[in-house]
């Protein structure tokens, strides 16, 4: 039974993205992807912050001779090229561009054979470390993705991002879907939270598509249900702070009618910083510190498909 279950296996890919930077994504995908590795399975880290790398600095790796930029830019052809083996048993790493200055926007062409070719690499779990903010290309990366989790602190500006970045997602999910181009327009338009037409939640656009085309609005429908981000708060301080992650769970099933996962929380310690500025991973140089068992637990959530409950924090 575990053969069968092996041979069916799919690789999986995760796509860690937020709304600013600065909120920890790459301490968080660097550090999950150790966890997993630890436990035995072919974990591939791919930095794809292109316009700011520094995944390899979380894990204490130097600068690359070969990074990302030049799969893009076709200086090589296979993508195996790239990809460094670190240190750690099971984790390999493919870096971000740090040379070509369009790597940062690559075009259509560019990103759809960097898929292409993703899915094509030996790995159990691919992880994605996305840039901040909500161009296209991030959008793109964390749709494409199996499972896309959204990093946040306990800050008003980040929860503000966070709301943007999970409604732009959204949005280019439903773009993704409709051949028509005044539907299109129209979801352009409501994108704008000023919009005129009156347009502020996913259900009012949804209404606004069935008067258009009834059987549009439905699959749009079935959009808002098979879409669902997850959620780490990070940096956490106080109960009240992991309490965030649950009020923005209840908020966007309110106010959008997505199922946002609340994975889990980090809790804010010195040990986080200590552990960056001296280029060695968390769950390394601190494996009993609180945050790692943060990490782990938001790991464990991942691995068996569960949230953060309550009942887990009494």
């Amino acid at each position: 039974m575990i053969e069968l279950q092996e041979a069916l296996w799919k690789k999986e890919i995760w796509a860690i993205g937020g709304g600013k930077g600065g909120i920890g994504k790459s301490l968080i995908t660097g550090n999950i992807g150790i966890t997993l590795a630890r436990m035995k399975k072919k974990i591939l880290l791919v930095d794809a912050d292109l316009g700011g790398a520094n995944l390899h600095t979380t894990l204490g790796i130097g600068v690359p001779e070969m990074t990302l930029s030049d799969f893009l830019n076709r200086r090589v052809e296979n993508i195996n090229d790239v990809i460094i083996k670190t240190a750690i048993p099971n984790l390999n790493l493919i870096s971000g561009a740090q040379d070509f200055l369009d790597a940062a926007n690559p075009n259509f062409a560019q990103k759809t054979r960097l898929l292409r070719h993703l899915e094509t690499l030996d790995a159990d779990y691919i992880l994605l470390d996305l840039g901040a903010g909500t161009s296209f290309n991030i959008l793109d990366f964390f749709l494409f993705s199996d499972h896309g989790i959204l990093v946040v602190l306990p800050e008003p500006t980040a929860i503000e991002n966070a709301y943007r970045f999970i409604k732009s997602a959204f949005y280019r999910r439903f773009k993704k879907v409709v051949a028509n181009q005044n539907i299109k327009d129209l979801i352009d338009a409501a994108m704008d939270q000023k919009n005129t037409m009156g347009i502020r939640t996913p259900y009012d656009l949804i209404e606004r598509v069935k008067g258009m085309e009834q059987e549009v609005g439905e699959i749009l429908e079935m959009e808002v249900l098979k879409f669902r981000p997850k959620l780490v708060v990070n940096q956490v301080r106080t109960k009240n702070d992991v309490q965030i992650g649950f009020s923005m769970k209840s908020a966007c099933q309110k106010y959008f009618g997505i199922n946002l996962e609340y994975l889990g929380y980090v809790e804010y310690d010195d040990c986080v910083w200590q552990s960056v500025r001296s280029k060695r991973p968390l769950v390394i140089e601190y494996p009993y510190s609180r945050p790692s068992r943060c990490i782990e637990r938001i790991v464990h959530n991942l691995l068996r498909k569960e949230q953060l409950t309550l009942s887990m924090l009494y």
